[in-house]
């Protein structure tokens, strides 16, 4: 008698890393200190809003991730060098103000999860997407948002370190400038997982 059960179908997520009014609204303080190719950055947008479009027109689930600090940023606690200095100085993603707001066309709808906690460059940094992802038998993860080489990067590699199956949507995602956004598709991305463009991902099955 063969025991041997069919495994469950995969389960998959659209996850939006950081669709915040820092990085996609023209008066976000990223935006207008570190994008230097606005045009890369326009065209993520447009794609990052036709993936959400597509994930809720076919009940993928979708997930938040977004940065969101206490005054004073008790979280990131004393630091010389890196994000945890860098965050605090340009006084980015405090609660309640509007760089830390998710941006008005991909804001979350009811019902979709909005991950907390989060406090590192890996969306997984102190969140608890792992547990929700676990939980509810996800394991496979579509990857939008900003920065690519920063943010997107690190959740990208982290995923792929928990055992999760990774996407990037290659033109749903933006780093500063071109040859960032490029040197991640063509060196790191496979690594780790996997690419595919908007188009092809809303054209799956």
């Amino acid at each position: 008698m063969n025991t041997t059960q069919a495994q469950p179908k995969s389960k998959a997520a659209l996850l939006l890393i950081e669709t915040q009014n820092e990085w996609m609204h023209p008066n976000g303080k990223l935006n207008k200190a570190l994008v230097e190719d606005q045009t890369l950055l326009k065209n993520s947008i447009t794609n990052i809003e036709k993936a959400l479009h597509y994930a809720r027109e076919n009940d993928l689930t979708v997930i938040h991730i977004g940065l969101c600090f206490e005054p004073g940023y008790p979280e990131l606690g004393i630091a010389t060098g890196g994000l945890r200095q860098a965050i605090p100085k340009a006084a980015t993603f405090q609660v309640n103000a509007f760089g830390t707001e998710f941006y008005e066309s991909v804001q979350p709808l009811t019902g979709e999860f909005i991950a907390s906690g989060r406090t590192g460059a890996s969306a997984f940094t102190g969140s608890n997407l792992d547990t929700y992802l676990r939980n509810n038998k996800i394991d496979t993860l579509y990857l939008v948002g900003y920065a690519t080489q920063v943010c997107v990067e690190s959740t990208f590699r982290d995923a792929h370190e928990k055992g999760y199956d990774t996407w990037v949507l290659s033109d749903a995602t933006a780093a500063f400038n071109a040859t960032q956004q490029q040197y991640f598709l063509d060196t790191i991305v496979h690594h780790f997982g996997h690419q595919l463009t908007t188009e092809a991902f809303t054209t799956s099955k």
